[in-house]
């Protein structure tokens, strides 16, 4: 298959679009076009921070939960080593789990395997070993990325419901309230108004195959959202991972916090601009954390 068009039963790929051993998936959809239409959008200057703040927790643990974190084991590390008498220095290391609800970080695109294979339909075990991925990994992040940035509000003013499935339908509105269209080589950034790890006790909303397809004819190239696949444990597979991500290629910024992106949409009245995401450069790995910007 070498494109994303499908049948309405068969799930969107672009497995072979770009070769066989591609590995920046979607991002293969920003062109200097696509940048040059998010620089146009910077006008006043004013950025925006779509990542939420994470708090340190001390390796031994004890004391109470920072706020805002998930009640389960630290999902950030820190052990402080003090030199000197009086200290002189404070030296952190930080044991970071990419992955945990309450951090914001991009997905590489092998870190979701289907069928044994991940994008673009490499086997499991030649991308990953020894610890490490050698094919599809972080390392296309490591020079940023940049293009034009589009903000979609499915809930103005409230929230999804409880289990609320979001389809192309839901896209298709919020777009026309925003006045906007998403193209080719645009990062789309969603809001559900959902914060996923406080609001783990409710049934989450969850984007469909439907709203995946949608994003797949539209071509985007990145997806930032404070909402996500159906939690394990519900029965429906989860297809932002196994199909955005394993088939599309569609790297995902998990747990996104766009609540000042709304107010600032919303005092400005517009929903496009500059999407930066300045990922440290780390190669090899599954993901990374990430703070990316929407400049005004």
């Amino acid at each position: 298959m070498t494109s994303a068009s499908v049948t309405a039963n068969t799930p969107p790929s672009n497995w072979g679009r770009w070769g066989e051993r591609d590995e920046r998936g979607t991002l293969n959809f920003i062109t200097d076009e696509s940048r040059a239409r998010g620089a146009a959008c910077v006008r006043t200057g004013r950025t925006v921070s779509l990542a939420h703040p994470v708090t340190p927790v001390t390796l031994a643990g004890g004391g109470p939960v920072p706020h805002g974190l998930a009640p389960m084991p630290a999902p950030v590390q820190q052990i402080l080593y003090f030199t000197g008498s009086p200290a002189r220095a404070l030296s952190d290391v930080l044991v970071v789990n990419t992955h945990h609800v309450a951090m914001t970080h991009v997905d590489a695109v092998a870190h979701f395997p289907v069928d044994g294979q991940v994008y673009p339909g490499v086997p499991v075990n030649d991308a990953a070993a020894q610890g490490t991925l050698r094919h599809g990994s972080t390392t296309p992040f490591a020079a940023g990325i940049t293009t034009a940035g589009v903000f979609l509000d499915l809930a103005p003013g409230g929230r999804l419901g409880p289990g609320h499935e979001v389809t192309a339908a839901d896209l298709d509105a919020a777009e026309e309230r925003a006045g906007v269209r998403v193209q080719s080589g645009d990062a789309l950034v969603v809001r559900g108004g959902w914060v996923v790890h406080r609001d783990l006790d409710e049934r989450l909303p969850a984007m469909t195959l439907d709203a995946v397809r949608w994003m797949a004819e539209r071509e985007i190239s990145v997806l930032a959202s404070d909402i996500g696949d159906v939690p394990p444990g519900h029965g429906a597979p989860p297809v932002l991972h196994g199909v955005g991500l394993a088939r599309l290629g569609l790297p995902l910024v998990d747990n996104a916090d766009v609540s000042a992106l709304v107010a600032v949409c919303g005092e400005l009245g517009r929903h496009t601009f500059l999407f930066t995401l300045g990922a440290m450069p780390v190669h090899g790995a599954s993901g990374v954390p990430v703070n990316p910007l929407a400049i005004f």
